[in-house]
């Protein structure tokens, strides 16, 4: 009995230690479905004024008085500038009674000339004296349009004593102090540049914008591509813009397009600057511009983290109905440091292995089940790689 015991005492441990055979691995999968994408495009773009004008002198004198603040906003017709006015007063009255003059001497003419017609039928009328006053009718009558348009040209150089402003926008700095002396060779005396709506331009490569050409040609064209800003400190600009043009010429050294749209600039609120009203947008500011389209379109969608790879390119694991491993390779579209949209290799319902990928290896049967994070939905937006060259 106490043999028996020792025996049975020997080999129960025995049994105990005897591992069992491993199972598959367990790994997280998701389930590539398509979803609804908003796609976006990003380049290098800058911020253009849709009117500029450089302020000149049109004639020679003293400035006066400068009526603006620098950097303030002037209205169309504004006064800015207002130069010495007598020299020109004086020069106007001198033409306008030299169209007096020239109005008195053919009223006289004229006076003559009917006086000699009336005697033609007379013994007294003599054919020479009537060419001679009708000649001198005429001789005076274009001394008067003379006298006119050298009136009508003092006019002009007395209004040009006042300059103002050819379109409304925010005016900048002041190249002239007043006392000085300014002419049409002094240069630009201010500049102006309007300011509601501006434009944005930005090169995009042909290959770019034959794309986008194709993706949205059922969609309206290009007129179907939204224009958003983002600044230079990261935000994104409230307002949104349409494409209104592309450019006629490919440039042969950078192979790119100039495309342009339109983007509102409305006055920042509660914000002003020494009484000036202030903008986001600033003429001649670089920003990115992303290209999205206006209607979101239905693209396969599955996590960035299930995409690896390798000099052949990017792949995934797959698993079969029968829970084994394939590697599948991919082409990508556009995608996020989360998401990542396939354009080929990946067909709807296909599981796709998200969690365990370093455990696992193609042809190995593999435990399946959801993934720690599962992808329920696509981000509303996703940026593609496209950049200005």
């Amino acid at each position: 009995m106490a043999a028996l015991f020792v025996l049975v005492a020997g080999v129960v441990p025995a049994a105990a230690q005897a591992p069992g055979p491993p199972g598959p691995p367990s790994v997280g999968v998701t389930r590539a479905e398509p979803h609804q994408i908003t796609e976006t495009s990003k380049y290098v773009g800058r911020i253009v004024a849709q009117h500029r004008v450089a302020l000149v002198a049109r004639v020679t004198a003293f400035l006066e008085k400068r009526d603006f603040v620098e950097g303030s906003e002037v209205t169309k017709g504004q006064v800015l500038y207002e130069l010495e006015q007598p020299p020109f007063q004086a020069d106007l009255a001198a033409k306008q009674a030299a169209v007096a003059q020239a109005q008195a001497q053919l009223q006289n003419a004229t006076l003559a000339y009917r006086r000699a017609a009336s005697l033609i039928k007379t013994p007294a009328g003599q054919q020479s004296l009537v060419d001679s006053a009708r000649a001198t009718m005429l001789s005076d009558a274009g001394a008067l349009q003379a006298a006119e348009a050298q009136m009508r040209a003092s006019q002009i150089n007395l209004g040009y004593t006042q300059i103002r402003a050819p379109i409304a926008g925010k005016i900048g700095l002041s190249a002239v102090s007043v006392g000085n002396v300014v002419s049409p060779s002094s240069g630009t005396l201010a500049t102006i540049v309007s300011q509601d709506p501006m434009d944005v331009q930005f090169p995009v490569s042909l290959t770019d914008v034959l794309e986008l050409r194709h993706r949205y040609a059922g969609a309206g064209g290009f007129g179907a591509v939204v224009i958003r800003i983002e600044l230079p400190d990261g935000r994104i600009y409230k307002q949104t813009g349409k494409l209104d043009f592309v450019d006629n010429t490919v440039s042969t050294s950078t192979d790119t397009v100039i495309l342009r749209g339109t983007i509102p600039n409305p006055p920042i609120s509660d914000l002003k600057v020494g009484g000036a009203t202030q903008r986001e947008l600033i003429d001649g500011e670089f920003v990115t511009v992303l290209l999205q389209g206006a209607q979101p379109i239905t693209l396969l969608a599955i996590p960035r983290d299930a995409v690896m790879t390798d000099q052949r390119g990017d792949y995934v694991y797959t698993v079969t109905a029968q829970h084994k491993v394939v590697e599948t390779r991919i082409s990508l579209g556009q995608s996020t440091a989360t998401v990542a949209t396939v354009t080929t290799g990946l067909t709807k319902g296909e599981d796709v292995i998200v969690d365990g990928l370093q455990k696992v290896h193609p042809g190995e049967v593999v435990n399946p089940g959801p993934a720690s994070t599962p992808m329920h939905a696509a981000p509303a937006t996703l940026s593609g790689a496209a950049s200005a060259k």
